[in-house]
């Protein structure tokens, strides 16, 4: 029980969010039991590593303002969502991955990835993100939402930028290489490289990672537990919510 709960969330959960998972899943045990039989086979919950700053400034680039000063909380989907990309080493070059996350649920609602770390490998991010909130039937409204990312140059860019306007999306650029300014990304990136990238490797191509990145991102979204939001997944988190404020309404009708 206590094997198949840790090899079935990617080898990454400690006891705290095993003894979650089986109670989750009506297996009631106590948290004691969980670290003892973990202790017993040997197996514990994976540690992040350090942060590497993969963005470079642009100074002579013009600079969006930053709209949120580190306050990234959010009442609701779609009202922020941060930006950034990490880089993976495998046999065939350098690959560069790109996230945004709805900070309201820490869902990842868009990524991707390339050889290069062009203005286009943020933009197909963010340019999956609007898709999939329009698949779902939630899509951002025009005003509502803020794009905020570091300052690096695929960020400043003319192109990004005339981007997030066309889609009535408003632009926060914060500082470059600062971990408080962005914590919520540099801490998914974290995971993304403690729990899938690091244990993986060696990576041989751009489409491996590519698939092991759309794997690991449909676990994160609808599995893996986050303490944050109340120890569930953030698709659930975000269900939770379009629940409560459909039922707020019928009750207002009323």
């Amino acid at each position: 029980m206590i094997q198949e709960a840790y090899d079935t969330n990617y080898r990454v959960y400690g006891a705290r969010k095993i003894w979650r998972h089986l109670n989750r899943q009506g297996r009631t045990v106590a948290r004691c039991t969980v670290e003892r039989l973990m202790r017993e086979l040997g197996i514990t919950g994976a540690v992040r590593g350090k942060r590497v700053v993969t963005t470079i400034p642009d100074p002579s680039a013009p600079r969006a303002p930053d709209l949120l000063d580190r306050d990234f909380v959010a009442s609701a989907p779609n009202r922020c969502w941060v930006a950034d990309f990490t880089h993976v080493a495998t046999f065939s070059g350098i690959v560069y991955v790109a996230f945004v996350v709805d900070t309201f649920s820490r869902r990842i609602v868009g990524w991707s990835a390339s050889t290069t770390k062009q203005t286009r490998l943020v933009l197909d991010a963010l340019g999956m993100g609007l898709w999939q909130r329009d698949r779902d039937q939630h899509p951002p409204f025009p005003g509502e939402l803020v794009h905020h990312s570091d300052a690096g140059s695929q960020y400043t860019s003319f192109t990004l930028a005339e981007h997030l306007e066309k889609a009535g999306i408003a632009a926060s650029i914060g500082s470059v290489g600062d971990a408080y300014d962005n914590a919520l990304m540099e801490s998914t990136i974290g995971l993304f490289k403690t729990e899938v990238i690091k244990p993986q490797r060696p990576w041989r191509s751009l489409a491996q990672v590519e698939l092991a990145t759309a794997e690991w991102t449909d676990w994160y979204n609808h599995t893996r537990l986050h303490g944050e939001i109340g120890h569930i997944p953030p698709a659930e988190y975000e269900a939770n919510h379009y629940l409560d404020t459909t039922k707020a309404q019928v009750t207002t009708n009323i």
